[in-house]
């Protein structure tokens, strides 16, 4: 007679199968959920629009109009296209900077120590605090709103690619050096695919402070914009538009969000970055 020892589930084997808890909704739930939500939102905002004057508090029908008179005229289009093309440009470049500064100094010592102090310095330094002198050093054109964008994006994009090599697990380091590795080889097989989730984080996050930077300097200087919309609707008493170029940002930063999301989340998920 045999006996067989009892069976113990392999709860390892079954986590690294099944991988983390997830929201498994169907897609159609989720999506009516979220329409749900914005309809109540609305009603809400609707139903208290009621008790205040359209200056203080215009209603979803009049904000609605005014968006719709906007877009007729072109005032819209014209701010979205250049608030648009200001954050991406100066975002992009603070990520080409960010990047490689990061990996920099987290594989030189030497120079992360030399760095350190004005990275924590200049990082606690608001960019609305540099834009007179954005200004006067490279004039009220395009150049200055983009210097701006590229401030607030590298910061955060060399800090985040700079934790991404710090976290890189220092066995991994070592596997690679013993089997011939050497400081180049090692930088690109083992510490840039464990860097990618930061950095990309660190791109989001910057996208995100790329908005708020962008609405103070076009309402400093600035002829067009979602910034200069909100404050000319301001000089002319129209808060509707103020709510137009409220919503114009918040949907257009989602739009943004969203396809950075879909695109380093199909392009990059080997190297763990899964939204």
């Amino acid at each position: 007679m045999t006996f067989e020892a009892p069976t113990v589930p392999d709860r390892t084997r079954a986590s690294a199968t099944t991988g983390p808890r997830r929201n498994r909704w169907p897609r159609l739930t989720r999506i009516g959920l979220s329409v749900l939500s914005v309809l109540l939102g609305v009603l809400i905002w609707d139903l208290v629009s009621r008790n205040y004057t359209a200056f203080f508090l215009p209603s979803p029908r009049l904000t609605l109009d005014g968006a719709v008179e906007l877009v007729r005229d072109g005032t819209l289009w014209d701010s979205v296209s250049a608030s648009s093309t200001r954050i991406l440009t100066g975002w992009l470049l603070g990520v080409l900077v960010g990047v490689p500064m990061g990996l920099l100094m987290g594989c030189i010592p030497w120079l992360r120590l030399m760095l350190d102090p004005y990275i924590q310095f200049f990082r606690f330094v608001p960019p609305i605090a540099f834009v007179t002198l954005a200004i006067i050093w490279l004039g009220p054109g395009e150049a200055s709103k983009v210097a701006l964008i590229f401030y607030t994006t590298v910061f955060i994009v060399a800090l985040n690619t700079l934790a991404g090599v710090l976290s890189v697990n220092e066995i991994r380091m070592r596997a690679a050096r013993a089997l011939g590795a050497g400081p180049v080889r090692s930088l690109v097989s083992v510490v840039l695919p464990s860097t990618v989730p930061h950095v990309v984080t660190g791109a989001r996050l910057a996208m995100g402070n790329s908005f708020l930077t962008i609405v103070s300097a076009e309402i400093v200087a600035a002829q067009s914009g979602l910034g200069s919309l909100i404050w000319t609707a301001r000089n002319y008493a129209k808060t509707e538009w103020v709510f137009v170029g409220i919503i114009a940002l918040g949907l257009l930063g989602y739009l943004f969000d969203w396809i950075l999301r879909l695109v380093t989340g199909r392009t990059l998920r080997r190297y763990g970055v899964n939204f």
